[in-house]
């Protein structure tokens, strides 16, 4: 039987007074991988930051292997949806990814031969490899976008957080990241905010709608009443294995 890996329980989060979450309650098991999906400004991103730990609940309890987040930081890899860098900061795409490895009470040199293997394992998977040297400001938005994730996938996460992970990936790049996450999802758990429905529809076990509320649907299917969350309603139709997305007749907002 799988174990629980995270565990929320009667959780709510407001800003200024404003509800954000209401009364969540959420259980995911060891290598879970889960869409988060829901209308922009639903509470997926906030839901993803408790379960980090960058934000405290008004009320309820999180839990990460049964620990506080805070706890288990060395256990999780995050992937954010925007990362605000100075593109003139000479760092290079090794020194990003190496970022990961870094340690309370370990110096910025003293990354080990493995922590440099560890780096350069990801970093062919995501075939970056060759711009391991260049600095990360003269990379395009997508470049950049493949030296964060494999910053968040270098110490092997249990459990990984992902927050719109390929929205500056081109489409061969997102098919190549999924894979990555696939065989990554032997191992860890999988959390993940996307509006790419026709994507993981073909990676994700199962589904949590999130709008206030959270409904968690253990499967991988997508079905109407999911997208009915969306402002606009969708279908999704499949022919074999390319999955098509059609927008219904609907009314302008």
């Amino acid at each position: 039987m799988k174990k629980p890996v995270i565990e929320i329980q009667n959780l709510s989060f407001s800003y200024r007074g404003h509800p954000i979450l209401k009364n969540v309650n959420l259980k995911i098991n060891e290598r879970s991988f889960v869409a988060m999906i829901g209308p922009n400004g639903g509470g997926k991103t906030t839901l993803l930051k408790l379960m980090l730990g960058l934000l405290e609940p008004d009320s309820g309890i999180v839990s990460i292997f049964g620990e506080s987040p805070q706890h288990t930081a060395h256990r999780i890899g995050y992937v954010p949806q925007e990362i605000g860098i100075n593109k003139s900061f000479p760092i290079s795409v090794m020194d990003v990814v190496l970022m990961g490895k870094l340690r309370t009470g370990r110096g910025w040199s003293r990354h080990s031969r493995n922590d440099r293997n560890a780096a350069e394992k990801v970093l062919e998977e995501l075939e970056m490899w060759e711009l391991r040297d260049r600095r990360i400001g003269e990379l395009s938005g997508g470049q950049r976008q493949r030296v964060f994730i494999a910053r968040a996938l270098v110490n092997d996460p249990e459990i990984l957080f992902l927050d719109e992970p390929t929205a500056n990936v081109d489409s061969k790049g997102q098919t190549e990241f999924y894979e990555v996450l696939k065989k990554l999802n032997e191992t860890a758990a999988i959390i993940m905010v996307s509006h790419e429905l026709m994507v993981i529809s073909s990676y994700v076990k199962s589904v949590a709608c999130v709008n206030e509320n959270v409904h968690y649907h253990n499967a991988a299917e997508i079905t109407e009443e999911m997208i009915d969350m969306f402002c606009c309603p969708v279908e999704l139709v499949t022919h074999g294995k390319v999955p098509h997305r059609v927008l219904r007749k609907h009314e302008d907002f």
